[in-house]
This record gives structure tokens, C-alpha cells and sequence, in this order.
């Protein structure tokens, strides 16, 4: 039977892969650093801090995964970027671990999550194979050193590894203080949603369709570096006005009134060929569908106590 370690049990796309694995047959593992999970759901949970000594060397020889699909790392919004160096700087060491202690157990195909921001991101599209890897923060820094040494020594003994790379992402149980979620927020409790000019193009992808892209590369043998992303460019103000027509907020929307990062890259667009032709995947959602399920979601879960 196949085997899969799914670390970031809980996090904002680990948790949408389990349903999806579950229903291809996995004999599914999660970790977790929060409480019980439910048991009934048909996953081993392994309530663990990977960045404790002696966690992931004990955790892989007790499970003794075939796969590994990896998403915990430290992504805090508004400190992943600009802060937390000694947590990133664990979290490269904890996954080259990983991966060494992976191989140790006789795995046999391993996916990591990477990021679009280990990209240099001055070329707006962004393309595996003809993009530089010139990351800006310590973040990028790391999701990058982690792909050039996790994807070198897998080459070397032997087994499949690939990685996805993963553009801008919103959807269900996402943290209330990034963009989509806050604009959500902000208009269904009837508050101003605070923008910046909003001109900047991005690649957002419905995070359901995240993590169904990672267990389709998961189960193919691609290898290396994949762009996770719709690649369909559309600005934030753009993205905002589908928000507030489907609340009927236009009203609350203030473009302009927070300011814009200085030298904020005005494109950001993601290469998906490898991810169309060579993993076969394409997205279930387009945006405005992919909204709305978000916007059902907050209307259901959102306190407005």
C-alpha cells in the first residue's frame, strides 16, 4: 500500500490534500502541532514539532512513509517575509532532514512546497526553466537552497523528488489578515476594506485547487521544479472589485488609502506549461468561482460578535 507522510496536517493547503489522498487509496499520515485530531477521518495523526531534535528521525522510522508530500515551514502573514530568519533558517535544515531521513526509510517519491519568491521576480513572468532563482527575502532564500540541495541529493540516490512552487493562493481557512480574506472581512462587517492602489498583477489560485495540484504531481513522475499557479494574470484591483460586487460593498472598497511597498514588483505571473502538459493538471475553479466559495465560507465562520 502506499504510504504518505503529510506534514502541515492542518495548515491552509496540507489540510485539502488528505480528503484527496484518502480517496486515491493512501495509507495517510499527517503531523500536527495542534491537538487530537479526528480520529474517525481515517488519518494517523502525529501530534509533532519537526524542528525538535530527534522528532523527524523517530517519526520517519515509525511511519516508514512510500511518499512525503511537505508543506510546514513558518508562514506567518506579515512576518514570513520580512522577519523570522532563525525560523526559516530551521525549517531549511528540518527539511533537508526530511528528506535525508525519507530516503533512510526506503521512500520512494517525495514533493515539497516551494515559492514563487525564490524567483527573481524583475522578469514579471516567471518560468522554471528560463526564470533566474534570485530571491529578495530570507524566505525565498531558503524555500530556494532547500529545492538546489534536496533536488541535487535526491538526483544522486536515486529517488523522484519534485517541487512545487507555489504563487499567491487564497480560499477557506485562510489567515483573516491577508488581502482576500481581509477584504471578505472587512465588507461583511460592514467596515472600509483599506487597499493600495491595487495596479499590481498577480497569479492567484483557488487553494482547494492548490493542493489538488500537489497530490496530481504527487502521483506522477515529474521531477524538479513545478509553477503551482492558474496562469492568468489579474490586477488586485481587479481581484477586490470581484469581492465587493459579489457583497455588493463597492462602497467600503478604499483603493489608495494604505501605501503600496516601495519598488513593488507591478507583475508577478506563473509559467504553467510544466503543470498543464507534463503533470496533466488544470484548476477546477476559475476566480469567480473560486470567490465565491470563499465568500460562502466566510459568511458561515466569520464572528461578527
Amino acid at each position: 500500500m502506499k504510504r504518505v507522510l503529510v506534514t502541515g496536517g492542518t495548515g491552509f493547503i496540507g489540510q485539502h490534500t488528505i480528503p484527496l489522498l484518502l480517496e486515491r487509496g493512501y495509507d495517510v499520515h499527517a503531523t500536527s502541532t495542534k491537538n487530537s485530531q479526528d480520529a474517525a477521518a481515517g488519518v494517523t495523526w502525529h501530534k509533532v514539532d519537526l524542528l525538535q531534535p530527534g522528532v523527524i528521525a523517530n517519526l520517519l522510522e515509525s511511519v516508514k512513509p512510500t511518499h512525503l508530500l511537505h508543506f510546514a515551514w513558518y508562514l506567518v502573514p506579515g512576518q514570513w517575509v520580512s522577519s523570522g530568519a532563525d525560523q526559516n533558517f530551521n525549517w531549511h535544515q528540518a527539511s533537508l532532514e526530511l528528506l535525508l531521513r525519507f530516503k533512510e526509510q526506503g521512500g520512494l517519491r517525495a514533493v515539497s512546497a516551494g515559492s514563487c519568491t525564490e524567483y527573481d521576480w524583475n522578469h514579471g513572468f516567471c518560468s522554471e526553466n528560463l526564470t533566474p532563482l534570485k530571491p529578495n527575502t530570507f524566505y525565498g532564500r531558503s524555500k530556494a537552497s532547500v529545492f538546489e540541495y534536496g533536488n541535487a541529493y535526491m538526483d544522486e540516490v536515486g529517488i523522484s523528488y519534485a517541487c512545487g512552487r507555489i504563487f499567491f493562493v487564497y480560499g477557506k481557512h485562510e489567515h483573516p489578515a491577508r488581502l482576500v480574506s481581509s477584504v471578505i472581512n472587512s465588507i461583511l462587517l460592514e467596515e472600509p476594506a483599506l487597499c493600495t492602489h491595487g495596479n499590481q498583477i498577480r497569479d492567484f489560485l483557488f487553494s482547494e485547487d492548490v493542493a489538488d495540484a500537489f497530490v496530481t504531481l504527487l502521483e506522477s513522475d515529474v521531477t524538479g521544479a513545478v509553477n503551482i499557479a492558474s496562469g492568468n494574470p489579474v490586477s488586485l484591483k481587479q481581484l477586490v472589485g470581484k469581492i465587493a460586487a459579489n457583497l455588493a460593498g463597492e462602497k467600503l472598497v478604499r483603493f489608495g488609502a494604505k501605501a503600496a511597498p516601495p519598488n513593488e514588483t507591478p507583475l508577478v505571473l506563473g509559467d504553467t506549461q510544466r503543470l498543464s502538459k507534463e503533470v496533466g493538471w488544470s484548476p477546477r475553479h476559475d476566480l469567480d468561482s473560486g470567490l465565491h466559495e470563499t465568500i460562502e465560507w466566510w459568511k458561515r465562520h466569520l464572528d461578527k460578535s
